[in-house]
């Protein structure tokens, strides 16, 4: 009887692949979704922020409380790097600590019951045992690890390290033994996508990226995740823009737009470049822009926090994220004068009913538009409804469209498909299948 394995797999996406890679080096086990019957559990950590730290350490215990007599629990990833000793001191119901240098091998690990913290940090590529989940034709492809910039309120650097990017024929390989397995949408990831191969040489990674993968056959749509301010280029936006594979989709977080906060910030990019290369984002054809806002950040006024809002309110982004500042030891921000938690909130609360509006106007925008849709499924709305997403939205993040008229075609689930979007029932696109 083969053993049970339990994986918990929290934070971003670049920790998905590490836990991918895991998977990969345990396939000998049978996965379970039952903690309570697993030989082996692992939650591989998320330690960005507080709200990540504190599901992460209710994670870890909820696991303990749930396991089986004689399983092993083995914590790994960023939490577990970033606080080795205390943890270590601090939590007995852990068999196994690792942090972020030995997802591949994690089987020595648990056949040996040690714990190990290796120097270097890990970096999936093309001879990674990875076992893909959650989707049959969309993975994420991890470009680098590791982060140069130097914004205040992050602690990444410390325990990531400076940016160590794959080759481009690395990550080719990986892509193309994907596509033979069937995959056709990708996403390319990693801290700082926009200075991919900065480290191995490269002036303009991406754009020698896109032309690389544009010639893979068998894939249907791309996007890059997670650009910078100061490493995008007007010329990586018009690439990305003139592709035919890859989505006119630009994800950058700016944090902020005050010209102040962002030198407090350390963004290296003042307001109006932030606003001058948003601006050349917006002009490109059917763009879709995507960002994250910190609120809360110490220096950040009132008045601040209004010109951001005000900002948020004109522009129109298509999504936004919104994240109360968190303050991180290790951070140039930590021994700032903070502001009060209830004031963050509060601006919070402000921010994310904008937010809410604009992304509104951004789905109305869609309605009689006819778009390639892949199906994934049966909704979980109702059973007559079927969960789909547009090929330029990023998996899981940007949302769902329900198709409630499939024209009585035979649908097949991770496929895709023309469909026109109907109408908009409070926050959600109904949509008709066309082909």
């Amino acid at each position: 009887m083969s053993k049970k394995l339990h994986l918990v797999s929290l934070g971003c996406t670049k920790n998905l692949i590490d836990s991918e890679v895991m998977l990969g080096k345990l396939q000998s086990y049978e996965l379970t979704q039952d903690s309570s019957q697993a030989d082996v559990i692992i939650v591989n950590t998320c330690g960005f922020i507080d709200a990540a730290k504190e599901e992460s350490i209710q994670t870890i215990l909820d696991m303990h409380q749930s396991r089986k007599e004689n399983s092993l629990l083995v914590v790994s990833g960023c939490l577990s790097e970033r606080y080795k000793d205390e943890l270590s001191r601090e939590l007995s119901e852990v068999d196994i600590f690792t942090g972020v240098g030995d997802y591949e091998k994690i089987d020595e690990l648990i056949a040996k019951k040690e714990s190990r913290f290796s120097p270097e940090v890990y970096l999936a590529n093309e001879k990674s045992p990875r076992v893909i989940t959650g989707s049959s034709y969309h993975a994420y492809i991890k470009l680098a690890e590791g982060c140069n910039q130097k914004c205040s309120f992050c602690a990444i650097p410390n325990f990531k390290g400076k940016l160590h990017s794959r080759s481009l024929e690395s990550i080719a390989k990986e892509v193309k033994a994907l596509v033979d397995k069937g995959y056709y949408e990708f996403s390319f990831i990693s801290q700082d996508s926009s200075s991919y191969g900065r480290d191995i040489g490269l002036e303009d990674g991406l754009i020698e990226l896109i032309d690389m993968i544009e010639k893979i056959d068998g894939i249907v749509s791309a996007k890059i995740l997670y650009l910078y301010p100061t490493t995008t280029t007007k010329a990586l936006i018009d690439k990305i823009a003139s592709s035919k594979l890859f989505e006119t989709y630009y994800d950058m977080p700016i944090q902020h737009i005050d010209d102040g906060m962002l030198k407090v910030m350390k963004r290296g990019f003042g307001e109006m470049k932030t606003k001058e290369l948003l601006e050349y984002m917006k002009s490109k054809d059917d763009a879709f822009i995507r960002t994250s806002i910190i609120v809360g950040h110490p220096g950040e006024s009132d008045e601040k926090f209004e010109r951001v809002c005000e900002f948020v309110k004109d522009f129109e982004f298509d999504r936004v994220n919104v994240f109360a500042y968190s303050n991180e030891e290790d951070t140039t921000a930590y021994e700032m004068e903070q502001i009060p938690r209830e004031v963050i909130e509060q601006r919070v609360d402000i921010l994310e009913k904008i937010v809410q509006d604009t992304t509104k106007k951004s789905l109305e925008k869609m309605i009689d538009k006819t778009v390639d849709m892949v199906i994934d499924g049966q909704s979980s709305e109702h059973e007559y409804l079927l969960s789909a997403r547009p090929l330029k939205w990023a998996v899981e993040i940007d949302g769902e469209v329900l198709i409630n008229d499939t024209n009585d075609i035979a649908i097949e689930y991770a496929k895709v498909y023309k469909a026109t979007i109907t109408q908009l029932a409070g926050m959600q696109l109904l949509a008709r299948v066309e082909s």
